[in-house]
Formats: structure tokens, C-alpha cells, sequence
């Protein structure tokens, strides 16, 4: 007769350990015999020097890392690939830890360098003019895995242009207050003197107009700056281009903005992408400056980038032009964003992964 014999218990799962609270790891060291102030020499690793494994962790005994190592990771995120356009973006895949695919771009300019980071696998919104738009919305990226981008980016602006990184934009793929907790972390960990130490008026979280997370960001008090992808100057427009404003009305939006700005003291962006014979008239230029009159603004005029699935063109150069002197003979803050990174599929709407990941 055979005898059955029982199965062991499979190992548990080790924690990924930028999840874990300042308290519950110090609770975790006094547990093992450690000293408390360990926790907080960790943590400083972790989101001050970046450390993307314990071994790193230098100050720190090996018999203390091997502790750390068998009941932890850490989910980092690595760059699967890049790709340098002519005028000197650079596009990034990164790859996140379950082998799913972001992307994030690096956007030189004469007085700033910028990273413009994802805060989603894909989107859950359907905006008509962006390849992000087309795919599948897969998961939230967590507060780590937003921070990580920016520590790439930054690593890529040191390495090839030997210059630190200025501004951050939440503006890659996905919606950044459809991922609200995670977003709002990721801004106080690179903001934090223990973090990455940014200046918060260096960073703009970019949406396509959820208004009681607007609301929210005011009521947080979250030191960033706030954009909004309005891109139509009514409601029918945009209705025809971004789904989302069917629940999120200019009306909505009107007295989100507001608020946030009573509430903060803050100008808002305006984004305006122009798009050719849809809403480069004058008549559009008049009905978005009477948005602009709801509050302190101002309004970047975008160029818009083509992509395989949509019909919509750039406007032409000289009614872009129009447009700009229109708002900016009214007094209207208004500049002309030219794109970059066009070549290499970098440029606003223009990011989808168009790899097979391993998670897919």
C-alpha cells in the first residue's frame, strides 16, 4: 500500500518591498533581530539612491541584504529598447517586471529636458486621434513603476546629452487620474527630499478631463501642475473625438477647473491639438478663448501625428499660425508646440507598443 504523503506548502510569495510602509518594514526588522533606523537606511536606497537590487546596498550587512533578499524584490523597471530620432528624442520601451510594455520619451529642448512618462499599460479611453486610444487597457503601473520611468529617462538625459533631467509630463500612455492613487504617490516620492527631490511646479499631470478627480487633486492639495486635453472648443467636437467628455461635459469641466484653481491658486494648460478642416477655423479660435476667460490659462497649440488608424491631418501652417495670433492678440498665453520625435513614432498620440510583450 502507498502511503500519500503530504504536499509541502508552496513558498510564499516574496513582497515586492516598495509596497511595504516605512512602519511595516521597520516592524519587519525589529522581527528579525535588526535594528529599527535599518528600515530607513533601506528605504533611502531604494528611493534616494535608486538601488535596483539589494546587493547594492552597500552601508548595509550582507547578512541584512540576504535577509532582505529572501523575503522580498524589487519590481524594477529595465529599458527593453530605445530608439534616437533625428532631432534628438528618444523613445524608450520599458519593460515592467510581469514582461508587459510601456512607453516613455525623452524630449531635449534648448532651456529644459523633458520626460514624458506612461502611467498605464494601454488606455481605457477611446480618443479617435491617439494610438494609445486603439489598445486594450491592461493594468495600472504602480507608484514604483511611474518612478522608474523618470529614473531611466533621467539616465538617458545624463548619458546622452550630459544634463540632468528638468520637467516631468504625465503624458504617455494611459490616464493619469484613472490611476489616481498610484499617480498622486509617484508625485510626492520624486518630489520628496528622500526621493528625487524635483521641484513640483516642474511637473504636469496631464488629463483628458475626469472632473471630480480634478476636484480631487485640489481637495489633496498635489503639487503639480494641471493640463487638459481639450483639443475641441464645444462639446459636439469633442463628443465626435473623446468619448470620455460624454460624461464629461465643458460644463463639468468648467466648474472642475474653477474649483481646482480656487483651490490652488494655479493657471491650468490648456492642450489643443489642431487639427486640419475639424477645428482650425476662427470660429474655433473665438470659442476657445471664450473657455480661456473661465480662469487664469494658458494654451498650447499642438501639431498633430498622424497614426495608422486614424483620417485625421495636421492643420495647415498658416491657420495654425491664425489661430495662435488670434488668442495671443487677445491676451491669451499662447504658444505653438511643435512635434518631436516624429520619426520614430514619439511624438503626442503617437505611443503604442507595437511588440509582442510577454505578458500578452
Amino acid at each position: 500500500m502507498l502511503l500519500e504523503l503530504p504536499l509541502a506548502p508552496a513558498p510564499a510569495a516574496k513582497r515586492d518591498i516598495r509596497k511595504v510602509s516605512a512602519d511595516d518594514l521597520k516592524a519587519f526588522m525589529v522581527e528579525h533581530g535588526e535594528k529599527p533606523f535599518r528600515a530607513k537606511q533601506v528605504l533611502e536606497w531604494l528611493w534616494k539612491n535608486t538601488a535596483g537590487s539589494f546587493e547594492e546596498m552597500n552601508n548595509i550587512s550582507l547578512s541584512t541584504r540576504e535577509l532582505l533578499a529572501k523575503h522580498f524584490v524589487i519590481n524594477g523597471v529595465a529599458v527593453h529598447s530605445s530608439q534616437l530620432s533625428s532631432d534628438g528624442t528618444v523613445k524608450s520601451a520599458f519593460r515592467l517586471h510581469d514582461g508587459n510594455l510601456v512607453e516613455g520619451v525623452l524630449i531635449p529642448h534648448d532651456t529644459r529636458m523633458t520626460a514624458c512618462i506612461s502611467s498605464q499599460v494601454g488606455c481605457s479611453l477611446t480618443c479617435k486621434f491617439c494610438a494609445t486610444g486603439y489598445m486594450d487597457r491592461k493594468r495600472n503601473l504602480d507608484a514604483a513603476e511611474i518612478y522608474d520611468q523618470v529614473v531611466r529617462i533621467r539616465e538617458q538625459a545624463e548619458a546622452q546629452y550630459g544634463t540632468p533631467l528638468t520637467n516631468i509630463v504625465y503624458m504617455g500612455m494611459g490616464e493619469p487620474l484613472l490611476n489616481y492613487a498610484n499617480v498622486v504617490e509617484s508625485v510626492r516620492r520624486i518630489t520628496a527630499p528622500d526621493g528625487l527631490n524635483m521641484a513640483p511646479r516642474r511637473i504636469t499631470i496631464s488629463t483628458a478631463g475626469i472632473a471630480k478627480m480634478i476636484k480631487k487633486l485640489a481637495d489633496d492639495e498635489v503639487k503639480a501642475n494641471l493640463a487638459l486635453s481639450l483639443h475641441a472648443p464645444n462639446d459636439t467636437k469633442r463628443n465626435e473625438i473623446m468619448p470620455i467628455n460624454e460624461a464629461n461635459s465643458l460644463a463639468a469641466l468648467k466648474e472642475a477647473l474653477q474649483y481646482y484653481h480656487q483651490k490652488t491658486g494655479r493657471k491650468v494648460t490648456y492642450e489643443y491639438i489642431v487639427f486640419n478642416d475639424f477645428n482650425d477655423s476662427l470660429t474655433d479660435a473665438a470659442e476657445l478663448y471664450a473657455i480661456s476667460k473661465w480662469l487664469p490659462c494658458k494654451v498650447n497649440l499642438i501639431e498633430y501625428n498622424p497614426i495608422e488608424n486614424a483620417d485625421y491631418r495636421n492643420a495647415e501652417d498658416d491657420k495654425i499660425v491664425a489661430f495662435h495670433k488670434y488668442l495671443a492678440d487677445r491676451g491669451v498665453q499662447t504658444n505653438i508646440r511643435r512635434s518631436r520625435g516624429k520619426d520614430i513614432d514619439a511624438a503626442c498620440g503617437q505611443l503604442a507598443n507595437k511588440e509582442k510583450t510577454e505578458a500578452a
